[in-house]
């Protein structure tokens, strides 16, 4: 997007997604009445309001200039720590924290529109927000009562900030190789050594201390991922009274230079005798960090939606303004917004940024309902690497589209659309690849039940293929007819997978099969949305579009879905 063009936030979309696509006021059902669709919608306006004009007039400014490293300490661009300031004294760090953390437990439906306008108004700033969400509920399920009271008030209050380490230079996605060791001292804290890598965030200056939650390996321990801990170790060491104390012996050797989210700080961090405190059990590193690690992936689908969203504001803006050769079947001075091949694009990267930003809200709905129904909570959980993984991906073909749109343009830095596509290229790699995704989805939520939980969700699309029958109206009965062969396609592919079991077979074709999920769930985001188009006595405004939108989404991207389960028939061709 241009200096030029203001990010607009998705305030119409998401009061719809609220009253009314699922059928019900989904806010007020997951709250049991304290908060309503009319209440997110205040506080989506307001978070929309804050971002557009605190945070993305920084995102240009902190792609151009960056981080920097200088005499061992990170600092961020200029008006980047003002910014963090004026997040906490709003309390939107607070606001998605869990009450059980002191926070004010706004539902997950709710965290969903506010994480895609952070990332759509300045995604590297937006990391900083998300990270320490997931240290908030890391800390929440498995900290001690003193770990709480001294940690995590101030996460949540928003006044230190949290980290996730893991990776280090021998150990990627293979946790169980990881080697920085955690020495038990006679006071019950542990002497932590190690280099850990790819820290996002893991060192600024917009708070006075970070809170970074390290994997590490203790003497004796078992090998592999079951002989992880999980400490916390402050950049700062905190005193009795809760003050501020010395440095902790944490290094930042290193900053890295990335293709994208350049304000992001990814910091290289050397643990030389740290001080560190237990997180829950001994040995039970990993399932602490998995807390963490979900959030995030959850966070990631978040962050896909809103650069998509930023990088279709951008290119359709362009585009409405542009005037380009003569345009087919149009006057004289039409923007090239009116050239068939361009309003294809701009259809495609609406219609893919709301089946986005619904399956995302959709999503958070789950987990809101599974709080109180564990019942509910296999389909939230088949749902994470789905979200993670179909929305990463197709960001990239989203922010790529935008470049497209803009012809030559795009291909410089000037008019910005070549930074959404550089930021959006990490979401498929970090907090677990797509692979990793696929894998999770297909050895842990469709084989370990037999394909129980997908099936009770092909069942649950085919209720709304039946809705879409009954409206009768000609863009519905399109859709449905697309639905119901792209649900039976699916139904073969699973099929096919619970075939092959466990093994190559499997895993060859795994990211297939969860592009094929996601890109399916994405139609029935829209057909759930033609259903409550069809309720409206009389047209909304927004009624035409979405009508077009999903009749587009349908013809264009669901019908990948065909090809997708051929490839996953096929297993692996050696």
């Amino acid at each position: 997007m241009s200096a030029a063009t203001p990010y607009v936030p998705p305030i119409a979309d998401y009061a719809f997604l609220y009253r009314e696509a699922f059928g019900r006021d989904i806010v007020a059902a997951a709250s049991g009445g304290a908060i309503t669709a009319d209440d997110a919608v205040e506080i989506i306006a307001g978070a929309g309001e804050f971002a557009a004009e605190v945070l993305a007039p920084l995102d240009r400014a902190g792609d151009r200039i960056g981080a920097r490293l200088e005499n061992g300490e990170v600092h961020l661009p200029d008006g980047f720590a003002e910014a963090y300031q004026a997040l906490v004294e709003a309390g939107w760090v607070s606001a998605t924290a869990p009450e059980s953390a002191g926070g004010d437990g706004l539902p997950e439906s709710i965290g969903a529109g506010l994480g895609e306008i952070w990332n759509g108004a300045n995604m590297a700033f937006a990391l900083c927000w998300m990270l320490s969400a997931g240290a908030i509920h890391a800390l929440d399920a498995a900290a001690s009562d003193e770990l709480r009271e001294t940690y995590l008030t101030k996460l949540v209050s928003g006044e230190w900030t949290g980290t996730m380490n893991l990776t280090e230079p021998e150990a990627g996605s293979d946790l169980g190789a990881i080697r920085t060791t955690a020495t038990p001292r006679e006071d019950g804290t542990y002497s932590i050594s190690g280099q850990k890598i790819f820290i996002t965030w893991g060192d600024h200056d917009v708070a006075s201390n970070i809170v970074h939650l390290v994997l590490a390996r203790t003497p004796g321990a078992p090998d592999g991922a079951k002989g992880l801990s999980l400490f916390v170790a402050p950049r700062t060491l905190v005193n009795a009274d809760g003050s501020l104390g010395e440095r902790n012996r944490v290094e930042t050797v290193a900053i890295e230079h990335k293709i994208g989210i350049h304000a992001s700080p990814t910091c290289v961090l050397s643990y030389e005798d740290a001080t560190g405190y237990l997180v829950g059990e001994l040995h039970g590193g990993l399932a602490g960090m998995f807390v963490m690690m979900n959030s995030a992936r959850v966070g990631m689908g978040h962050q896909a939606t809103g650069i998509s969203d930023r990088a279709y504001q951008g290119a359709a803006d362009y585009a409405a303004g542009r005037l380009q050769g003569s345009v087919q079947d149009r006057p004289a001075g039409a923007p090239i917004a009116e050239h068939p091949d361009v309003r294809r694009i701009l259809r495609s990267m609406s219609s893919q940024v709301f089946a986005m930003r619904a399956l995302a809200v959709h999503v958070g709905d789950l987990f809101d309902r599974a709080a109180g129904d564990e019942a509910v909570l296999p389909m939230a959980e088949l749902f994470v690497p789905i979200l993670k993984g179909w929305t990463s991906e197709e960001a990239l073909r989203v922010t790529s589209d935008g470049i497209q749109v803009y012809g030559g343009m795009g291909f410089v830095e000037e008019t910005g659309a070549a930074q959404h596509y550089r930021d959006a290229r990490i979401i498929p790699i970090y907090e677990g690849t797509t692979a990793i995704q696929s894998n999770d989805l297909i050895g842990r939520k469709v084989l370990r039940d037999g394909g129980s939980t997908v099936g009770a969700l092909f069942a649950q699309i085919d209720e709304t293929t039946a809705a879409l029958r009954a409206t009768e109206g000609a863009v519905a009965v399109r859709i449905a007819d697309r639905l119901a062969r792209t649900v039976d396609a699916a139904r073969r592919a699973t099929d096919a997978l619970l075939a092959f079991g466990p093994g190559r077979d499997a895993s060859a074709v795994s990211v297939p099969y969860l592009m094929l999920l996601g890109t399916l769930s994405g139609g029935w985001m829209h057909a759930l949305a033609v259903v409550a188009v069809a309720a409206h006595a009389e047209p909304a405004e927004a009624d035409a579009a979405r009508l077009t939108d999903a009749d587009f989404y349908s013809a264009h991207h669901l019908a990948r879905v065909h090809a997708l389960a051929e490839t996953v028939a096929a297993g692996e061709i050696a």
